[in-house]
């Protein structure tokens, strides 16, 4: 039985760990040899399954073994495909070059970015919001930041998700040690605040019905749903937190992407600047998710319950724990920020968002009820009465196509599929095409 957190299905077999000596089972059935006295930290013992998208890869290599001639098309992790614009990656290379001179070498830069990418970001992203560059931390990557913000929070706390979320949200506040037991018939651990976001409620949590928390993790564009919050619904959950005495930790990773009137920033809403903290990234709209860039905005104004401001904790955590992004990366950052580095951006976003647009259709025409696709590069599919990992692997195997069970984002993912639109047009081409001979409106 192939376990999560969120899911379960029979069709996958758990693999012993390997060992090189000759040893005893422990409790967990891992082969141990030598013990240190050093006990195992008891919130890596409460994380449940594998982190979700090395747990897909491992499917993927099984079913290799299985089919070693297919042509699989991995329509699974978000992962940029197309190359990164030419003005940006010139801009990489004339600054490592410069690191070959004396004029041009850097060692060490400010823990918090470069001073004039932190300008540009506040420029392009948050121009007429009142965000200072002093407020942006230049890091190397969202999901980084996720874990940091943790740190900086610490143990004591409760937090609220969306349901379904991007996994890392709920993993990060298990290692740190915010949630209780995981409870299995439920799918969910204790001390986290589950919030509901599905079609039901135009993907948006009744906030009438969730008890308070510290912390609320919120991610618009969402990942995986790909509904982008209207201006109303972040109004309602700004007062939310206003009310509550909350947190907003804001991940608008995918901000680039929507394209309809939804607010791009947490900050376009009156009153947030003191009660949200945004986390964002150049992987998804600039293509950088192997060059590693991102940043988190800490307003001045946001306050612990003593009067002491956040961002001056969070530029420690920095200090402390980080020595900066890189300087190529943040060169190349630069760079996309650019009126020219913006429109070349601008074009992968199109080429995105049209494979996004072919996917909708295709899916489509069997009879499903597809959602996502519009303000964001992911496609969420709706299987009624169907397990999610049973719906990945079938899909797999009959057209050699990896997906994302929706189950792996939360109990509220069951019975759906993630599709990503981050391909190449083959082989968003080809993938359309296969998935027309599931059949699934016969079988509906």
């Amino acid at each position: 039985m192939y376990h999560s957190a969120f899911c379960s299905v029979d069709v996958f077999q758990p693999r012993m760990l390997a060992a090189r000596f000759s040893c005893t089972l422990n409790t967990h059935n891992v082969r141990i040899g030598h013990c240190t006295k050093v006990p195992r930290n008891v919130n890596m013992q409460k994380l449940q399954h594998g982190y979700l998208f090395p747990e897909i890869e491992k499917q993927e290599l099984m079913h290799l073994k299985m089919h070693p001639h297919a042509n699989v098309i991995d329509l699974g992790v978000g992962d940029t495909t197309q190359p990164l614009p030419t003005i940006v990656t010139s801009s990489m290379v004339d600054f490592v070059h410069g690191l070959s001179t004396t004029a041009g070498y850097k060692g060490y830069g400010p823990e918090q970015g470069e001073k004039a990418l932190r300008k540009a970001i506040t420029v392009a992203f948050y121009k007429d919001l009142g965000i200072k560059p002093s407020e942006v931390f230049v890091s190397d990557g969202a999901q980084c930041d996720i874990t940091r913000l943790q740190l900086l929070m610490g143990p004591n706390l409760k937090i609220a998700v969306q349901d379904p979320s991007f996994p890392a949200y709920i993993d990060s506040s298990v290692i740190i040690g915010q949630a209780g037991k995981f409870v299995d018939q439920a799918g969910k651990y204790k001390n986290i605040e589950y919030m509901t976001c599905g079609p039901q409620s135009n993907f948006f949590p009744d906030l009438t019905n969730i008890s308070r928390t510290e912390l609320i993790f919120f991610n618009s564009p969402n990942n995986p749903t790909g509904h982008a919050a209207t201006r109303k619904q972040l109004e309602q959950l700004v007062d939310f937190a206003r009310v509550n005495g909350s947190i907003i930790i804001f991940d608008s990773a995918y901000a680039a992407y929507v394209t309809d009137d939804s607010p791009k920033s947490i900050y376009e809403i009156p009153g947030a600047r003191e009660v949200a903290i945004e986390v964002s990234s150049f992987s998804k709209f600039a293509g950088f998710t192997g060059v590693r860039l991102g940043w988190t905005v800490v307003p001045e104004e946001l306050l612990y319950s003593d009067g002491f401001p956040v961002m001056h904790d969070f530029n420690r955590i920095m200090c402390t724990c980080f020595n900066g992004a890189s300087s190529i990366a943040q060169a190349g950052g630069l760079a996309c920020l650019s009126p020219e580095g913006l429109r070349a951006i601008q074009s992968l976003i199109d080429y995105y968002m049209e494979n996004a647009r072919m996917l909708v259709d295709a899916l489509t025409s069997l009879g499903l009820t597809v959602y996502g696709g519009k303000n964001a590069p992911y496609v969420w599919v709706h299987f009624p009465g169907s397990k999610s990992w049973n719906v990945f692997a079938e899909i797999l195997e009959k057209t050699h196509i990896i997906t994302v069970p929706g189950c792996g984002f939360g109990p509220g993912g069951e019975g759906y599929i993630r599709i990503s639109a981050f391909g190449q047009r083959d082989s968003i081409i080809e993938a359309s095409q296969r998935l027309k001979y599931l059949n699934y409106q016969e079988q509906n």
